[in-house]
């Protein structure tokens, strides 16, 4: 039986000085080469569980952590800093936060963590050249980091993550600073991962595209506790309509087309645009539309 590349088991947090738990009743498993989708209102607790896998948590960030994260079989804990980085590549919601401040070119930023893993300077040169051209970076690959756009800085942050070529990716909603030529170029990266069978976790409010690309859905209630864990399609056709969480164009276009067309009890719906546009077809040829 293989091993779960990211298994969580009854996991809970409590931040320092806070009454109540952040996240409860966490668990799930996900397989090597699978992209994860994390949905939930704001303040439910997506960032923190990206950082409890990450291991930021409880190392960095403190707290009381119950329950259990493998990776790869082993105890996160057991992993030292290093390890970690080279595994796990996280992206932040606020790149300011990724940007070290030490370097005074793009391309010198992107090649910083190569540098801190003691890669030599001919494999460095070789990375950084890579993504460069793969984000299409070369404009302001000699321009100071503090001088770019959130935008730019987001995607020199993704870019450096990139370099280091970690087997395990977390974006935590990564398309917030970027207009939608940046976004498209994000999820395009997003898809190239998945070809390369690396595994993502992606917190991320446009539904729309990133139903795309994922093979699991997390949806989190308000409170930080698990709702729901599965594949896309059959846990959005199994959502409340009472329950506080935005649903994909396709999804909600079936759910006005379910009364009209006796379409309900559903075992799965539509999550994309291709597969509203089938279903509409099938309706068509049933005479139906």
């Amino acid at each position: 039986m293989t091993t779960p590349l990211i298994q969580l088991t009854d996991i809970a947090y409590r931040y320092p000085l806070t009454s109540k738990n952040t996240v409860s009743g966490l668990n799930f498993k996900l397989n090597r080469g699978q992209v994860l989708g994390v949905v939930g209102v704001n303040g439910s607790g997506k960032t923190t569980l990206c950082h409890i896998i990450r291991g930021f948590i409880p190392s960095f960030f403190q707290g009381t952590l119950h329950g259990e994260v493998l990776i790869n079989g082993q105890s996160v804990n057991q992993y030292d800093d290093t390890e970690l980085s080279q595994l796990i590549g996280y992206i932040f919601q606020n790149p300011f936060t990724q940007i070290s401040g030490v370097k005074e070119t793009v391309r010198e930023e992107i090649g910083y963590g190569l540098e801190n893993l003691g890669k030599p300077s001919s494999e460095i040169n070789r990375r950084v050249d890579e993504v460069i051209s793969l984000l299409n970076l070369q404009p302001i690959e000699y321009k100071n980091p503090f001088a770019l756009s959130g935008g730019q800085k987001q995607l020199v942050a993704i870019a450096a993550i990139l370099a280091i070529d970690p087997d395990i990716f977390i974006f935590d909603e990564p398309t917030s600073q970027l207009d939608p030529a940046g976004t498209n170029k994000v999820f395009a990266i997003i898809a190239q991962l998945k070809e390369q069978n690396k595994t993502v976790i992606i917190v991320e409010h446009k539904l729309d595209l990133m139903m795309e690309y994922v093979d699991q859905l997390l949806v989190l209630n308000r409170d930080g506790t698990q709702a729901m864990f599965g594949q896309p399609r059959r846990i959005l056709a199994h959502v409340d309509p009472d329950m506080e969480m935005a649903l994909p164009t396709a999804t909600q276009i079936f759910r006005q087309l379910q009364p009209k067309y006796q379409l309900a009890n559903q075992e799965t719906v539509p999550v994309t645009e291709r597969d509203i546009v089938t279903t509409i077809q099938k309706l068509k040829r049933g005479g139906d539309v």
